[in-house]
């Protein structure tokens, strides 16, 4: 039978001949798998082969445990190969290196207001590419699999995407390889029974409160029970509906050969070149001219590409739009050019007159003392409970800033800024209220819960006011 890992692997070349892998093991079946099969699979594809472990030290003493569990498995299961050749010499084969990492994922989520996952994504993967240059490994191998890419499809699927989201993930993506993308976990299960070869569960992995973890236990094998074999075909189907996305986008990219870059980074090109386009080319070779804007970085929303396709049809000839990460988007004349902004400075903190008229950078703050009767709280006209904020102070967000919006759970400012679409170079200039250490109110969002007055008691009417906003709520 076809071994579905090494068709990959040579279907899409994600091992070179003569390349140096660093495999990233977290102690799961999967990557156990992975790097068993990688360490077998090396004289007979003609590379170096390393592994890596990052301790997340978000599970106490288990993540300890992984770790150590790890180490043992290299040592015991990965050595040093000795192999007799035809013509009558040894070939010997080293064993394999482990590389360890660890770093406190939770305080530095907390530091930066982002959450677990992303966070611990984000420290794993600067571990593995800096380890990976210590290593001389060009490439690093994840142990993604067919199970891992169909729940990516579901999970874009159920919040709505276009083609490039039905794709899954690719089985390359920079430096970084996916050689399990089309293997099934029942196989990786059968290999690890049939070498009685070890693994780590992490508990976590087995809690429905995640919706990754309700599509892996409850969706998938109820559509596989449906439909026997619907893994494997829709493993297929990504892999022909990605192949049409790099046909696409290939031919978007042709629309950006009148691109020019300024010397100081601005990026301009014939509207025409664009607004020619059907809509599903238009809207990639915008998407690809942003990643040039933002050093390879493509990730935006639909509504943003579709108003910079509109903006390349315009007849306006003086027309902008901003966009994320500090970008502007302008047409002169004929032209559409790209641009970015240079962020304003933070807000400086200010005591508010209470009541009274304070001014914060461009925005004016009104407070009036007036009987709470019910007023609907808005983003910029709300009460706040007069006794819970004696005092308040306007200043610009800080990390680890929290709010919690009336009928909502808690989150950080700033996952409340991305839901509500506050263009990035906007949110150190809104106001956040501050009461006693803690966040009162924030403008464009509202009053924290724990802030709201009580009926008929005293309350401070804020009314936060911008040239640019007016006092629309």
């Amino acid at each position: 039978m076809t071994d579905p890992m090494v068709q990959l692997i040579r279907e899409y070349r994600l091992i070179p001949p003569g390349s140096a892998v660093l495999c990233a093991v977290s102690g799961g079946a999967d990557s156990i798998y992975l790097l068993h099969r990688l360490w077998r699979l090396r004289r007979e594809l003609n590379f170096t082969l390393a592994a890596a472990h990052f301790d997340h030290r978000l599970r106490g003493a288990e993540s300890a445990q992984d770790m150590e569990f790890v180490r043992e498995f290299v040592s015991l299961c990965c050595g040093r190969e000795r192999t007799l050749r035809p013509d009558g010499t040894v070939e010997t084969l080293p064993p394999v290196e482990l590389f360890t990492g660890s770093g406190d994922v939770a305080a530095r989520a907390r530091e930066t207001g982002r959450g677990l996952e992303e966070t611990a994504r984000e420290l794993r993967y600067a571990f593995l590419r800096k380890t990976a240059r210590t290593a001389g490994a060009q490439y690093i191998a994840v142990a993604h699999t067919a199970g891992d890419n169909a729940e990516t499809l579901l999970f874009h699927l159920a919040r709505g995407t276009g083609l490039r989201g039905l794709c899954g993930m690719a089985p390359k993506s920079g430096d970084v390889i996916r050689p399990l993308l089309t293997t099934t976990r029942g196989e990786i299960e059968d290999y690890l029974r049939f070498w009685g070869l070890p693994w780590r569960e992490d508990p976590s992995n087995r809690e429905d409160i995640y919706a990754r973890n309700r599509l892996r236990h409850r969706v998938l094998p109820e559509l596989e029970a449906l439909y026997p074999g619907f893994l494997v075909r829709l493993t297929d189907t990504a892999q022909r509906l990605r192949e049409d996305e790099d046909c696409l986008a290939a031919q978007a990219e042709e629309a950006l050969g009148r691109l020019q870059e300024g010397a100081d980074g601005t990026l301009s090109l014939p509207a025409e070149d664009v607004a020619r386009l059907p809509q599903p080319l238009a809207v990639r070779a915008v998407r690809a001219l942003l990643a040039r804007a933002s050093g390879g970085d493509d990730r935006c929303s639909a509504a943003h590409l579709e108003a910079l396709t509109d903006l390349c049809r315009t007849q306006d000839p003086s027309a902008r739009i901003d966009l994320p990460g500090g970008l502007t988007a302008r047409r002169e004349y004929g032209r559409l050019i790209l641009t970015r902004l240079a962020s304003p400075p933070p807000l400086s903190a200010v005591e508010l007159a209470l009541p009274g008229l304070t001014r914060a950078g461009d925005w004016e703050i009104a407070c009036t003392l007036e009987r709470y009767r019910g007023q609907a709280q808005r983003p910029l006209d709300f009460f706040l409970d007069r006794s819970a904020a004696p005092a308040l102070t306007a200043r610009s967000r800080q990390t680890g800033d929290r709010l919690t919006l009336p009928g909502r759970p808690g989150r950080p400012l700033k996952k409340w800024y991305v839901d509500e679409k506050i263009p990035r170079t906007l949110r150190d200039q809104l106001p956040v209220l501050e009461s006693g250490g803690q966040v009162a109110g924030a403008a464009g969002l509202g009053p924290d819960a724990a802030f709201l007055p009580s009926e008929d008691g005293e309350a401070w009417h804020i009314r936060l006011i911008h040239p640019k906003f007016g006092e629309k709520n």
